[in-house]
């Protein structure tokens, strides 16, 4: 299958997330095809890329090139790209959650948003006995209103699932969302839960005890 003939399958205003995965679902991989979409240099086809990617073809320079291209989007489109690296291709190679798990200081505003994505990450995903929750609850604490939106959600999420999953940590966190006032005047969309840390623990916790 040629990029020319899958870009022209994909419309903007009317292409699905599910048509993209069914298209990827027919490629499977395929990664020089994925760098052909990807110079399309559009939103759709890069979701289509990162699907189609070779995980094994990743590597730092390369997912600079793909962060700093990535960067060019709105904020929207931008955080859900780099999160649909993150969930795709990154997790899945021990060598790349390594690089993750580096880039706390990354020049990329884009890299920094997924070292902590990915530790918000591994406390969903039930790994709750990590060692670095002091340090990063203190990195939050100093650093978190100076960051940039797309790692300030990041790193508010990460302190979300710290107080959700790690009780010891709780009160701190809640004060974390208290004293900065971070996303308190947000309104959620429905279904959604609020990003306001206070409301953020309140509603998770309750789920956990419903269970």
């Amino acid at each position: 299958m040629k990029a020319k003939d899958i870009l022209k399958q994909i419309d903007k205003e009317t292409t699905k997330l599910g048509d993209i995965r069914k298209i990827a679902k027919e490629i499977k991989k395929d990664h020089a095809l994925a760098m052909e979409l990807w110079s399309s240099k559009e939103f759709l086809p890069r979701q289509l890329a990162i699907l189609i990617m070779d995980k094994k073809e990743l590597d730092q320079n390369i997912i600079d090139k793909l962060a700093k291209d990535i960067q060019k989007h709105v904020l929207k489109e931008r955080t859900h790209l780099i999160d649909w690296l993150m969930a795709n291709q990154l997790a899945k190679d021990k060598s790349l959650i390594s690089l993750m798990e580096s880039w706390e200081d990354s020049s990329s505003p884009l890299q920094r948003r997924l070292f902590w994505y990915y530790q918000a990450r591994l406390r969903w995903m039930g790994k709750t006995d990590q060692t670095n929750t002091e340090y990063l609850l203190t990195a939050i604490e100093k650093n978190l209103m100076s960051e940039k939106p797309e790692v300030q959600w990041a790193m508010n999420f990460t302190a979300g699932q710290i107080g959700k999953w790690q009780k010891k940590y709780r009160a701190r966190c809640i004060a974390i969302g208290k004293d900065t006032g971070l996303y308190a005047e947000e309104v959620a969309p429905k279904n959604c839960t609020p990003n306001y840390l206070p409301k953020f623990i309140e509603i998770e916790v309750a789920k956990l005890k419903n269970r």
